[in-house]
């Protein structure tokens, strides 16, 4: 499997133009297909408890109980129902991979990522309907996705309107070719995978978080909230978290200072002391992805450092055997379209698929 995700239109059918734009029916529908207007809000408590410890960038967040999931209105059915889950502590990285940090693995491991790597037609094509044609060679040289906003407005439900993929973008590369990462070598890295993720952690003697894990952390002792910050999207109107302002997606006002990804801690930190753990990036985390996750760890007698589901299951995507979780909203994310920098947000992402907007952080055990 190798990014099927780029390679197929948003409406499920291969159009012949994939000389064109090439939108992620998978990927998209699970990151952004579904979402309605959102203006709901609701209260919580608004103390917080600090971590104890923090260390070589990382955060020590204390092993607890805490109510995964929400109930709060307008969250998404996968989010539900909520329930009990008891975690060990656990120690996590204070905010996403940066591009000089990746750098570092790159320069001592000589690692190309997914996005740096030719297509294997004969391997994607298991992935996808029977009787899919093959794309124009061009289409399986080395690329990715790269959000590209259309010159006015659109419909919301056509993703490729603001998607395309770009021969050559890669996370040196992230709008392709012609950029780079000069000025940015403190902002996330993107156009990253799962798999590269994954090495990354491996590398750095960590491992990526489960999702109960980040969603606890992304908490910050919170309770009941709708945000890591409280309730309020912008108390006293400041800026939280990185996320889009203006006019989705054609007119980014960037009332925050950002029009792309932002250096990591420029916004403040949760109550825990970690930093975007809402907009900026999408944040991948170790579990396969199933919709109906919560449903299953409900059922459950006890629910103890939850390692994720045994499989994969998306009903929206019958033809992606693997999926896993991406949490966190990033700064494509609008209050009134894609309300996902919120804790208990959640989305299904092929494991072969980066984008400009995910990234990662890493965690490892507490001993």
């Amino acid at each position: 499997m190798h990014r099927i995700a780029e390679l197929i239109p948003w409406n499920a059918r291969w159009t012949g133009l994939a000389d064109k734009i090439f939108a992620a029916f998978f990927l998209f529908s699970a990151v952004h297909a579904g979402d309605t207007p959102k203006a709901d809000t609701a209260q919580g408590s608004n103390s917080s408890r600090p971590s104890a410890d923090a260390i070589d960038g990382m955060v020590l967040i204390r092993g607890g109980e805490f109510t995964m999931g929400s109930e709060l209105p307008g969250v998404r059915r996968n989010e539900q129902p909520v329930h009990q889950v008891k975690l060990d502590a656990f120690w996590i990285d204070a905010n996403p991979v940066t591009n000089a940090e990746f750098q570092r693995f790159v320069t001592a491991t000589s690692y190309k990522t997914t996005a740096e790597r030719p297509v294997d037609w004969e391997e994607m094509k298991k992935q996808l309907p029977p009787g899919t044609a093959k794309p124009a060679d061009e289409m399986l040289q080395p690329g990715s996705l790269v959000f590209t906003p259309p010159a006015g407005a659109v419909d919301l439900r056509n993703m490729n309107a603001w998607w395309q993929w770009i021969k050559g973008a890669s996370w040196q590369h992230p709008e392709g070719l012609g950029s780079n990462l000069t000025g940015r070598e403190n902002h996330p890295v993107v156009q990253v995978s799962w798999d590269d993720a994954a090495a990354y952690a491996k590398w750095a003697g960590k491992r990526l978080p489960t999702e109960a894990e980040w969603e606890y952390a992304a908490q910050g002792g919170l309770k009941g909230t709708r945000f890591a910050w409280g309730d309020e999207f912008k108390p006293a109107g400041k800026s939280m978290a990185n996320t889009w302002d203006g006019t989705f997606p054609n007119k980014n006002t960037k009332e925050d200072g950002f029009e792309r990804t932002s250096p990591v801690k420029s916004y403040p930190p949760n109550g825990y002391g970690l930093y975007d753990m809402g907009g900026n990036v999408w944040n991948w985390v170790s579990d396969l992805y199933r919709a109906d996750a919560h449903v299953l760890m409900a059922k459950e007698p006890s629910c103890h450092n939850p390692q994720g589901p045994t499989t994969s299951w998306n009903p929206g995507h019958p033809n992606q055997s693997v999926e896993r979780v991406t949490k966190g909203g990033s700064f494509l994310c609008h209050l009134a379209y894609c309300e996902s920098y919120r804790p208990s947000a959640r989305r299904g992402t092929p494991p072969d698929t980066g984008m400009s907007h995910i990234g990662f952080r890493c965690a490892k055990d507490a001993k």
